[in-house]
């Protein structure tokens, strides 16, 4: 306990505490007859009402890797972090064609991934195995990446070795094994209300103790002039690298199958119509939490040995008493306990419904459905501790890095399929392998470069391509996502052209125009007869209840 501030820590532990009796009791919240089903286990019953569904996409979507890694960006690199805000605007309205329509025709067909839909819509098994595989891969580093939020925060309170955090993820993977997706939606009601509570008292006593934003802003330039990162504001060669990067991580992030898992466990549309709505007030947060990263310069923080992502944990030390230290502190370890919960029921249910029953055992049951699940939950998240253990963190982040261009890939499929089946299936999954292709030799020769500009590491250095390497005579970059998803949409629709000139089979439609704009329908229930058909006119208002 030498060094360790016991003030800090115990609230920490008091508040973990919480969330772990919360984590265990949500099995009995909105109870069903039995969790022994994907519906109920990996969905929480698709019964979420808009503020569970605001709380649950929030506390999935901001993440403690968020709250640590976007200040610590830009206390490095300037105006290129904050590239995390304007891609969380900008997502919402092209989110919103999307979400819905997969909303309706995944409650009435009763699909519980991305995946299960490409399957019935494309008649292409093939294809729903690539976005499953992709989905899984491109989510494990992002598991990973919460355990580095909570070692910032152990390594700001003195706490050394990897106990606490093998301890903490224990915990958290026999909760979500016992409730589901219910645990972390329960759960994400404290971890964002200690998040807003901390950016509400970082922004307003902050900046008095530093002299004003002036002050703040005036030091960042100060930094920045004398040649580190890009400056306070971007200079013209990274603009459209900054734009390029913000618009290919929008269109990723829904992606993701922790997003479309949140997004399946509404109860109807309207919920998703007004979180979509409602879920900026969260990018106005984050906007926030960046400038944390311009207020640790003015303080003049220093990171713990050469882990950038202490800067915000250190800088809270130095402006706030212990106890409120405490605070934000739990703030950021709930807060990467909520979304590794549900990346990991995610990933569980892909594996379950697109892997296991799909090629493993096609007559699985729902209960060994839901069985399997858990136990797949289980694996992926000791896998992302013994990688945070075993392997270097910065893997880690690089695999972050390369997720989010590999999940792009799924665009096609996914996306672009809940609007219209003229891509051939065959065109889809050349397109995958072309853009999987592009994506990965173009961030193998991408370098990184240290602070003075020298190459650190020669491949898979970041997410930006250099245009010149294209033989274009410009200093501009583009993000690696959006020249892979090109190279993804020429090749499926060239193939698509080809193939159905040779006018090969292109399988059966699963789905019906009507279920893309259908409200709720309760799956369980739409193959039965209906025994009010042939009841007399005396019960017609107790049919008219019932539908």
């Amino acid at each position: 306990m030498d060094g360790v501030n016991v003030v800090e820590l115990t609230i920490v532990i008091v508040f973990f505490l919480i969330v772990t009796v919360m984590g265990f009791v949500a099995s009995r919240w909105r109870r069903a007859e039995s969790l022994m089903h994907l519906d109920e286990w990996g969905l929480g019953g698709r019964n979420f009402g808009t503020w569970v569904t605001w709380f649950l996409l929030g506390g999935d979507l901001y993440t403690a890797y968020t709250f640590v890694a976007v200040p610590a960006l830009m206390f490095g690199a300037g105006a290129a972090g904050f590239f995390a805000v304007p891609y969380t605007v900008v997502i919402y309205p092209l989110v919103f064609l999307v979400v819905i329509r997969l909303w309706s025709v995944s409650h009435v067909r009763g699909y519980v991934t991305p995946a299960d839909f490409v399957r019935a819509r494309f008649d292409s098994p093939g294809m729903a195995l690539l976005v499953a595989l992709t989905g899984i891969v491109a989510t494990m580093p992002y598991i990973a990446l919460q355990l580095v939020g909570i070692e910032a925060i152990l390594k700001a309170m003195g706490v050394e070795g990897e106990l606490p955090l093998i301890v903490a993820f224990v915990i958290l993977a026999l909760y979500t094994y016992n409730s589901g997706l219910r645990a972390p939606a329960l759960i994400a009601f404290v971890k964002d209300t200690l998040i807003y509570l901390t950016i509400i008292v970082a922004v307003i006593v902050i900046p008095v103790k530093l002299g004003g934003w002036d002050a703040i802003f005036g030091a960042a330039e100060e930094k920045f002039s004398a040649g580190t990162g890009a400056g306070v504001l971007l200079p013209a060669t990274g603009q459209l690298g900054y734009a390029t990067l913000a618009l290919g991580s929008a269109l990723a992030l829904f992606l993701y199958p922790h997003s479309i898992t949140g997004v399946l466990a509404a109860s109807n549309r309207d919920v998703l119509k007004r979180n979509m709505s409602a879920l900026p007030v969260y990018s106005l947060a984050l906007g926030f939490i960046a400038l944390l990263g311009f207020m640790a310069i003015a303080a003049g923080v220093t990171p713990i040995g050469e882990d950038g992502n202490t800067i915000v944990p250190v800088l809270f030390q130095e402006m706030f008493p212990s106890w409120f230290a405490g605070i934000a502190f739990a703030a950021i370890g709930i807060g990467a306990l909520v979304p590794a919960a549900i990346m990991s029921i995610a990933a569980a249910n892909l594996f379950t419904r697109n892997i296991y029953k799909e090629f493993l055992k096609k007559d699985a049951t729902p209960k060994q459905e839901a069985q399997v699940a858990k136990i797949v939950s289980l694996v992926v998240k000791f896998g992302a501790v013994a990688a945070i253990l075993f392997i270097d963190p910065q893997f880690s982040i690089d695999l972050q890095l390369i997720g989010g261009v590999i999940i792009l890939q799924t665009l096609p499929a996914v996306a672009l399929g809940l609007y219209t089946r003229w891509l051939h299936r065959g065109g889809l999954i050349a397109g995958w392998f072309a853009g999987m292709l592009a994506g990965l030799v173009m961030l193998y020769n991408i370098p990184r470069l240290g602070p003075d500009g020298t190459v650190v590491r020669e491949h898979f250095g970041g997410s930006s391509f250099a245009l010149s390497k294209l033989g274009l005579d410009v200093a501009s970059s583009v993000y690696t996502g959006l020249l892979a998803l090109l190279a993804n949409l020429v090749v499926a629709v060239l193939v698509t052209v080809l193939l159905r000139a040779m006018k090969v089979s292109d399988g059966v439609d699963a789905t019906a125009e009507s279920d893309y704009t259908a409200e709720r329908e309760d799956p369980t229930f739409r193959d039965l007869p209906d025994p009010l058909e042939s009841a007399p006119p005396g019960v017609a208002g107790e049919r008219a209840t019932r539908r």
